[in-house]
């Protein structure tokens, strides 16, 4: 059992997708990992202890790393280091290396901005999520949950567009 680890880089290229023998997504990715170290000789910064890290992310995980990340994004992950065995089909030597089973994954936002978009849930919520997108085009909303509810947001006089007042309630 290995603990959770974070890691803070950038992607080293563009993300891999493949599928296993029995149709498992699995996405195939490196992550590189650095300090900023400033040379009080020259005053000048640098990259120290500059580490790649072999990162492979599973099912829905990793469709979503190849539909949304991309070469040179600064990213952060959540993983736990496993040891990956094989044997050299040239020489036939057992080979092992350790690699970043990525639980979560995400851009970082310390330098850019994102948009998040939620994928259609496979089971019974589906329809509902659906309905709810065709009604915010209708009413010309780009997010579904943005609107406000008909009752007023449960306060006397309500808020926003059809409660009346200028102020939400926070």
């Amino acid at each position: 059992m290995s603990s959770t680890m974070t890691l803070t880089g950038r992607l080293t290229g563009v993300p891999e997708l493949r599928y296993s023998p029995s149709g498992v997504a699995v996405a195939a990715f490196t992550i590189v990992t650095s300090r900023r170290v400033k040379d009080p000789a020259t005053n000048e910064w640098a990259d120290a202890d500059t580490t790649f890290w072999d990162c492979k992310a599973f099912k829905q995980l990793a469709q979503n790393v190849c539909e949304s990340l991309d070469k040179g994004m600064e990213v952060i992950a959540v993983g736990r280091a496993v040891q990956e065995s094989w044997e050299d089909k040239q020489t036939g030597q057992k080979r092992s290396k350790i690699a970043v089973r990525i639980d979560a994954i995400g851009p970082s936002l310390r330098t850019t901005t994102a948009k998040v978009t939620k994928n259609i849930p496979a089971g019974g919520g589906q329809q509902a999520y659906v309905q709810a997108r065709q009604a915010s085009s209708r009413e010309g909303l780009e997010d579904p949950w943005a609107g406000v509810p008909a009752s007023g947001g449960g306060r006397a006089g309500g808020w926003g567009p059809q409660g009346g007042g200028e102020e939400p309630p926070f």
